[in-house]
């Protein structure tokens, strides 16, 4: 049987990017893949290399957990779990840094970016933490990985310390291999689709929330950031708004683009962003009245007490058998 591993941070508020770059994905594998075990866990430990309350973390570890069971994961074929209750990752990702360069953290694009930006209280955490994701990953024996265009570096990071544990001491960890969907794995802010959605925007009229009102949603779509063309086409280059606003309409109905692109080719921007709208409120809706319906009851807590424990039946005897062929302990 093949296994499948991700994790994400509960570093805050879920948006509609998210959902269609890694929530949906694990779904709809999850739907084509038969003989396949899914292995998805809260990257919790990921989500303190910057200061975090307390009181929100736990709260978002909660939130992010239920909206990928109301998004209709698969509770049969899916091991959901909260990193940080498995230890086995912490103490695997620093047996890992003793076959991690600097100079291979270094070239880490997060890290990069913060320190161009000359951005004070950078930790060691974040320097790191490319090793203990490479754990996270190897720790489960993982044949595939669903990554997006923009996190294939860490994959290539954690491929290269498994070889390199192999070659040192023996054929061990499997070198797994990405999972890259065709379109739809990175999906650009409504204001500035030069980047990447995200919550952390300078604007709350760049990203749609997987929470908000569909009145809210149908606002924000209208409003994203077009071109002067009035012309729907598919153009990276010179319409990278519209190009967003297509990927996510076809990712959220399943169609082709060139589809898309002929349905609206003589409608213009109005009619085809009032449509997109529709779309987007008509999939967001079902899920969270679900994922209220989850958060209201006790089936969350059982999900994760039972992927706890199947996680960590696995993670004990990887990490067991790592330590021997190291040579650590008596």
């Amino acid at each position: 049987m093949k296994r499948i591993v991700s994790g994400i941070k509960p570093s805050g508020t879920l948006t509609l990017g998210n959902y269609i770059g890694a929530i949906r994905q694990f779904v709809q594998l999850q739907q084509t893949l038969s003989d396949t075990e899914f292995f998805l866990f809260v990257a919790d430990m990921h989500a303190i290399t910057v200061e975090q309350d307390p009181a929100q973390l736990k709260k978002h570890i909660r939130e992010i957990a239920a909206m990928y069971l109301a998004a209709g994961l698969d509770q049969d074929k899916t091991v959901l779990f909260i990193q940080s209750e498995i230890q086995e990752h912490v103490e695997l990702g620093y047996l890992l840094q003793s076959l991690t360069y600097m100079g291979e953290l270094e070239r880490m694009t997060q890290y990069k970016d913060k320190a161009k930006k000359q951005e004070t209280g950078i930790t060691s955490a974040l320097f790191t933490y490319p090793v203990l994701m490479a754990a996270d990953i190897i720790l489960y024996d993982a044949d595939y990985v669903p990554v997006g265009e923009d996190q294939k570096q860490h994959l290539e990071i954690t491929r290269d310390i498994a070889t390199r544990f192999n070659n040192r001491y023996g054929s061990f960890f499997k070198i797994p291999e990405p999972i890259i969907p065709k379109i739809g794995a990175r999906i650009m802010d409504l204001q500035n689709p030069e980047q990447k959605m995200s919550k952390s925007s300078s604007s709350d009229k760049g990203y749609i929330a997987l929470l908000d009102d569909p009145k809210v949603i149908t606002k924000k779509i209208k409003s994203a950031v077009t071109d002067s063309y009035g012309k729907v086409q598919y153009d990276p280059i010179n319409q990278p708004g519209v190009a967003n606003l297509l990927q996510i309409y076809a990712t959220l109905t399943n169609q082709e683009i060139d589809t898309i692109v002929d349905q609206y080719q003589t409608l213009g921007y109005k009619n085809f962003k009032e449509d997109l709208a529709v779309v987007v409120v008509d999939t967001l809706v079902p899920i969270q009245k679900k994922y209220q319906e989850i958060l209201a009851s006790n089936l969350l807590d059982h999900i994760l007490d039972q992927g706890r424990t199947r996680a960590q039946e696995i993670a004990v005897k990887k990490l067991t058998k790592c330590k021997r062929l190291i040579g650590l302990g008596r």
